[in-house]
């Protein structure tokens, strides 16, 4: 057992095995990402978005708003949104955000860069309400969530809900500030979504090989156990990682950090998933490495 301060799970073979039974659910921060993937491309396989087509009203597709390709700007680098979490303020409105981060004006024409963004994955949330009249909550547990069998897992929507997680609340974060929405589910429910999303039968085999395809963004992350960054369809992929391939996500927010990689290229395969109390993606994600080997 590696020495860790968080909690952990393992899925081998298909097989929940190593997992803190007790533990509460904690943010999955930008974890949440590929859930909404997920339920996106549900929807496409099921005729009622398209991936390639440009939205209505802009110039970029549903495929490059998932790999961070569409152009989009984010709020992360903005200091009055800093300031206004350190106050405890409450968010702006769907309209305010567009504005601060001038949404209108891309930071490259859609597909011809690569730019992290919240504000795309919000556009993907938006969708994915719009095709199915529902709110994300609901619409994420009845395509995806339900039918992988982690219907526990559920939309942070007040400071309270945070208070009764893992690393409890003490800043009295607001979820709405994630504005593509804020998923919180235990280290188990975390493996078991994506081991059976990338293994199982939710999408068609060429969505799930578009999930994992990357766009290669270089070699070795800084501080980060990543050979070689790339970035799927809501999935931050590395086909050469010390695992071989792995393909995932990681999350940080305020107060924590969550992690779920599968690795592929193990026999049998098998996904791990680590959240923490810090604000350190490497160890976090170095921990994710870790497992397979030191629960074997």
């Amino acid at each position: 057992m590696i020495t860790f301060t968080g909690l952990t799970a393992i899925v081998r073979g298909g097989e929940l095995g190593h997992h803190d039974q007790l533990s509460p659910p904690a943010p999955w921060w930008s974890l949440t990402k590929a859930a909404l993937a997920a339920g996106a491309l549900v929807l496409v396989a099921g005729g009622r978005l398209e991936l390639d087509a440009s939205l209505a009203g802009r110039p970029f597709t549903l495929r490059q708003l998932l790999q961070h390709t569409a152009g989009l700007p984010d709020y992360g680098g903005l200091p009055a949104y800093h300031e206004a979490v350190a106050r405890r303020a409450e968010p702006w409105s769907a309209d305010e955000l567009l504005r601060r981060v001038s949404a209108d004006t891309l930071l490259f024409s859609p597909g011809q860069g690569w730019a992290y963004s919240n504000v795309g994955y919000f556009f993907v949330r938006r969708l994915i309400e719009e095709a199915t009249g529902e709110e994300v909550d609901a619409a994420l547990r009845r395509l995806v969530f339900g039918p992988l069998g982690v219907p526990g897992v559920r939309l942070a929507r007040s400071p309270s809900d945070l208070t009764v997680t893992a690393w409890g609340n003490v800043a009295r974060y607001q979820p709405g500030w994630v504005y593509h929405g804020l998923l919180i589910g235990t280290p188990a429910e975390a493996a078991l979504f994506l081991d059976l999303l990338l293994s199982g039968p939710l999408l068609p085999s060429d969505l799930r090989d578009a999930m994992e395809r990357p766009h290669p963004l270089g070699g070795p992350v800084p501080g980060r156990p990543w050979r070689t960054a790339g970035y799927g369809l809501g999935l931050m992929v590395d086909v050469a990682s010390p695992r071989g391939r792995c393909s995932g996500h990681t999350g940080q927010g305020p107060g924590s950090t969550a992690a779920a990689y599968r690795f592929a290229d193990l026999d049998p395969p098998c996904t791990a998933a680590a959240f923490a109390p810090v604000e350190d993606q490497g160890l976090v994600e170095r921990t994710v490495l870790a497992l397979p080997e030191a629960m074997s």
